[in-house]
């Protein structure tokens, strides 16, 4: 087998788990072979690059092997080189997500608890009851 659709490559090299997924995310022009937006019916030969965007990582891989069944993941690993520069970017973007800041620790106070909120409602009532629109207390 010299060439296959992209769609199924994709698939057989688990980058994606369905063809479906792999359909899909061709079609939103995540995925592109030789810096060129593809469709998934375009054929991949052994040789070419592959750029696709998963999550909020980009992965730049050289096409090293065709399968058109999907196997164990050392088989699908084989299919497939990752380049340096690719490698690079990834860990250095694993490496900032590390590093950031928890996104839950920016913030001061949360929900208030019951007591707290009672608390609020006091402090905002001046003469210590409920003001009302109505005549009879």
């Amino acid at each position: 087998m010299e060439k296959i659709r992209i769609d199924k490559w994709l698939w057989a090299a688990r980058f994606y788990k369905t063809r479906t997924l792999a359909t899909e995310e061709i079609g939103k022009g995540r995925v592109q072979v030789n810096g060129q937006d593809v469709k998934p019916a375009r054929e991949v030969h052994a040789g070419e690059l592959v750029t696709l965007r998963q999550g909020p990582s980009i992965r730049t891989v050289t096409v090293r092997g065709i399968s058109g069944s999907r196997g164990p993941a050392p088989v699908a690993q084989a299919l497939y080189e990752e380049t340096p520069d690719s490698l690079a970017a990834r860990t250095k973007a694993a490496e900032q997500r590390r590093l950031a800041p928890e996104p839950a620790l920016s913030i001061d106070r949360g929900r208030p608890t019951k007591r707290q909120r009672r608390e609020l409602d006091n402090a905002g009532d001046p003469w210590g009851q409920r003001w009302s629109a109505s005549i009879k207390d």
